[in-house]
């Protein structure tokens, strides 16, 4: 479950040329090509390897979830706490990452995630430092969530961010559904009870999300609360 920016700075990739035999290296004062993430080529990689090899039983954890859903709210939640530059090209990166493990499979689909963003990152001018960061922001979403850093506290709220809105019910109705394909049939009495429990002990970690979304949550936790008291 539960828009373009400028290019930000990044950790600078030096590139050199093979030196030809008998050529003259260029001594190492001189400016070096540069290579920056390509953050627009490494969106469109994975918004089509989600949208052509997720499972269409995966009804919640879809294209629409990364992107309208997580990637919406991780951009909202970074502009209110002042997330730019660098850090932001990385945390909407590693949302578009977040899920894409589901396409190899569910379980541990959070690590496989990681092991995907590490093999292709490179190859769009992401460093290594960059690559790691990225792996940690995307950890961070497996439940329980214990993120650490700003950036992991951003995507785990952002990847919860429907807790606490109108839509809340619809998209646990998803869930229940991709649950179901699976196999996991949950009965109506016990998916409420499952529901409030978990959004009683669901804590969001950000003054973003706290401040948008926790009286939508309050509210969403005494409606389920009502639907259970008329079974």
């Amino acid at each position: 479950m539960y828009r373009d920016l400028s290019e930000p700075i990044n950790d600078d990739v030096h590139i050199e040329a093979p030196v030809k035999r008998g050529a003259r290296r260029k001594p190492a004062s001189q400016k070096t090509f540069m290579k920056k993430p390509d953050y627009q080529a490494v969106s469109e990689y994975a918004r089509q390897r989600l949208k052509n090899e997720l499972s269409p039983r995966l009804v919640y954890h879809s294209l629409a979830h990364t992107e309208r859903d997580v990637l919406a709210a991780a951009e909202r939640f970074a502009a209110y706490e002042g997330v730019q530059g660098e850090e932001l090209l990385l945390l909407r990166t590693a949302v578009w990452f977040h899920d894409i493990g589901y396409v190899v499979q569910r379980a541990n689909h959070e690590m496989i995630s990681v092991d995907i963003a590490a093999a292709v990152l490179c190859d769009f001018g992401y460093s290594n430092e960059q690559i790691a960061v990225i792996g940690d922001i995307i950890l961070a979403t497996r439940l329980p969530q214990t993120p650490h850093t700003l950036l992991e506290q951003i995507i785990a709220d952002a990847d919860l961010d429907s807790l606490g809105r109108e839509d809340f019910m619809e998209r646990g109705e998803n869930l229940r559904a991709e649950m179901a394909a699976f196999g996991t049939e949950v009965d109506d009495e016990e998916w409420l009870h499952e529901q409030i429990y978990f959004l009683e002990q669901h804590i969001y970690f950000t003054r973003a999300a706290r401040h948008l979304r926790s009286a939508g949550k309050q509210r969403n936790i005494r409606a389920l609360q009502a639907m259970l008291a008329k079974r």
